[in-house]
């Protein structure tokens, strides 16, 4: 049995707990404590507010814990707000770059916000290689500008208004994704995940 943990801090944990258990021969876990990370195989960070989820992983203790989480060869999937928390760079589209508390796990270059506010969310097919065409929800959520190093955008979303930029990005035992797989019930980005903490 593959566990995965899905940091329950803030943000819409609840989702991919939910989702995650229809996959066989996988449980999840929610996770709220360093201590929570030595019992689960994987963990994701969800979406939520990016700033207050990167401040309580630091006011927790949390943030050494996942960093030697991830040291260990453990697979990481940063969902949304999980993306820009794991980024080495990031941006805003108003404000420019950002002092928010961040991970640094991650080669990419993240602009938060980057189709607008709450009311511009959308649905939209992304292609990712290796899975194929996902419809994917898009609320608030950042795009992937770059990848460097072993880093690499595998998935891309067209927009009207910012052009074609990344929606998932994988380094090593690292995803990325920019938009909400939880609310589709697309299980394929898990199944990816758990193939991925069975190694």
């Amino acid at each position: 049995m593959v566990v995965i943990g899905v940091l329950a801090l803030q943000g819409d944990f609840l989702e991919h707990i939910q989702l995650l258990s229809e996959i066989p021969g996988t449980t999840a876990k929610a996770v709220k404590s360093a201590e929570d990370l030595s019992s689960i195989d994987a963990l994701i960070i969800p979406g939520g507010e990016s700033t207050t989820i990167g401040r309580l992983i630091t006011y927790k203790g949390l943030d050494v814990g996942i960093k030697d989480f991830v040291i260990s060869g453990r697979p990481l999937m940063g969902v949304c707000a999980g993306a820009i928390i794991i980024a080495k760079k990031v941006i805003d589209r108003v404000v420019g770059e950002t002092k928010q508390p961040l991970l640094n796990l991650m080669n990419i270059k993240v602009l938060r916000n980057a189709f607008g506010r709450q009311k511009d969310s959308f649905e939209t097919e992304v292609e990712v290689e290796g899975i194929g065409n996902m419809r994917a929800v898009f609320i608030r959520g950042p795009a992937i500008l770059e990848a460097w190093n072993d880093a690499k955008i595998v998935g891309f979303v067209n927009h009207p208004d910012v052009g074609r930029v990344g929606a998932v990005a994988v380094e090593k035992n690292l995803i990325a994704v920019a938009f909400h797989p939880e609310l589709t019930g697309d299980v394929r980005l898990y199944k990816y995940l758990v193939g991925e903490a069975r190694r």
